[in-house]
């Protein structure tokens, strides 16, 4: 017999499809419409999940979420923001395209730091298992790339990830090129959970098509394993996750961007 959370899962991860499916819509029309910018940003990563969204849900995907979902406690009374003003400064607009040639010692360890205005995020990368994902980050990273952008999504209901790396702060953002996927049979991957402490990247639901946004799970999460899984936060970063998330999201429906200012004001790729 399934139960009433067991059901609940499940029409959200239906929920999450229908919007994968809108916005891969979305997607192809605004890659036709920007074929005439000069400054297109080139192939916009969007997902399900933990997958790109604006920062408010469009009109469609409130009343799904509505009929879906039950609007958790901490969405609907909004807590006091727990983060800093951001530093001075402003999103570079970077485009590539295509991705760049892997540079990484993939012998080696590497380690990316979000400096955040919640505080600072450690993440272990996984370089031998998907040298392409660190390669991108190595080099993004030391672009700028991420640097003063808003982590744009916090999803508090049948999942529960804060998602962030497009520079647009919209959900539709990337830095022109794709990646493939890559580490989908991690180990730590068990029973179709994503486990607290991943970081993996966001794609269009599509194989590879994983570009500069990802996510960041503060507790154990149900997804299919389609998500690069690349990293994992450390104990102290995991503190400043549950922080995040403990201040809720904007809609009231455990979907929308987060209440707290979460800002990476640098991210630095290193290694070891």
């Amino acid at each position: 017999m399934v139960t009433q959370e067991q059901r609940k899962r499940q029409l959200a991860r239906e929920k999450f499809l229908r919007q994968q499916q809108r916005r891969t819509e979305s997607r192809r029309k605004a890659r036709m419409r920007n074929s005439v910018i000069a400054s297109v940003l080139g192939v916009v990563v969007i997902g399900s999940v933990a997958i790109y969204t604006t920062g408010v849900l469009k009109d469609d995907d409130k009343a799904n979420a509505s009929s879906e979902t039950t609007p958790s406690a901490s969405a609907t009374s909004k807590a006091p923001d727990p983060c800093e003003k951001a530093a001075e400064g402003s999103v570079k607009k970077l485009s590539w395209k295509k991705e760049p040639a892997v540079t990484i010692d993939k012998s080696a360890k590497y380690t990316m730091k979000l400096a955040t205005t919640c505080g600072d995020i450690d993440i272990a990368l996984k370089t031998s298992a998907a040298p392409h994902t660190v390669n991108s980050f190595d080099f993004l990273a030391g672009k700028g790339y991420f640097d003063h952008t808003k982590c744009h999504r916090l999803t508090t209901n049948g999942i529960y990830v804060l998602q962030c790396g497009d520079p647009t702060g919209s959900g539709s953002g990337g830095p022109g090129y794709t990646i493939p996927d890559e580490n989908l049979k991690d180990k730590t991957l068990k029973g179709g959970v994503y486990p607290a402490g991943t970081v993996a990247m966001a794609n269009t639901g599509q194989k590879h098509t994983g570009g500069s946004q990802f996510f960041l799970v503060y507790q154990d999460s149900q997804l299919p394993a389609s998500y690069t899984p690349f990293g994992t936060v450390s104990e102290s970063g995991m503190k400043v996750l549950k922080k995040i998330a403990a201040a809720g999201e904007s809609t009231g429906q455990g979907d929308g961007a987060p209440n707290a200012t979460v800002v990476i004001n640098k991210a630095t790729v290193t290694k070891s």
